[in-house]
């Protein structure tokens, strides 16, 4: 596994961020201890359009110590903490333009065992979910906040990756619906993989939406 395959800040420059959302899906996030790395494929993220995005942290350039991740440069990692879950952002565009994508679901790919035995749970429950994926993970802290993500212990591998049939975009989970934003298709998504978070099983494709 070449770690030049690894997502850097290269891999954002120069393009929006929905287009960042879907060259993602497919690819594999993985976390990586001195024990074990485990991981598995991005079936679903979500994009964040900054300051005047009615969902986005960032909306009317609000800047606290809590979203202060997002105004640094692409790549920076942004977890944070939402009703007891930890969730990861990664930010996408140039320092002080605070966008980022929401990693929503991944498909276990990595020692899924690992991700079962972390979350407890099985079948799609194990990561159909950007908590969920958190705790599969076993990253149940902030402690990479504000780290680049090529200095960390997560990356993004572009060279373990498959490559999704059809690409959704569909409104996002847990915004404020009747806001200006609310229902933009900014949740990008392997259509018909059982791990998306809110995907009905008569939806699911047996080959998960893969080419």
């Amino acid at each position: 596994m070449s770690h030049s395959q690894y997502v850097n800040a290269d891999f954002f420059t120069g393009r929006p961020t929905i287009e960042i959302a879907q060259a993602l899906l497919g690819s594999t996030l993985l976390y990586r201890t001195p024990e074990i790395t485990g991981g598995g494929l991005i079936v679903e993220a979500e994009a964040y359009l900054g300051t005047n995005d009615t969902a986005a942290h960032a909306f009317k350039g609000r800047r606290s110590a809590f979203s202060e991740p997002l105004y640094r440069g692409p790549g920076t990692l942004y977890i944070y903490r939402l009703r007891a879950n930890y969730l990861l952002d990664i930010v996408t565009q140039p320092a002080e333009t605070p966008e980022g994508i929401l990693i929503r679901a991944i498909e276990p790919s990595i020692n899924p065992e690992q991700l079962i035995k972390n979350r407890g749970k099985s079948g799609v429950l194990v990561t159909n979910g950007p908590g969920k994926l958190m705790q599969a993970l076993g990253i149940q802290d902030q402690g990479m906040n504000l780290m680049a993500i090529n200095d960390s212990q997560l990356a993004v591998d572009l060279g373990q990756r498959k490559v999704p049939r059809q690409i959704l975009a569909l409104p996002r989970v847990g915004v404020n619906p009747n806001a200006a934003s609310g229902q933009l298709p900014l949740r990008f998504v392997v259509a018909g993989n059982p791990y998306l978070s809110d995907i009905k099983k008569r939806d699911w494709q047996s080959d998960h939406g893969w080419k």
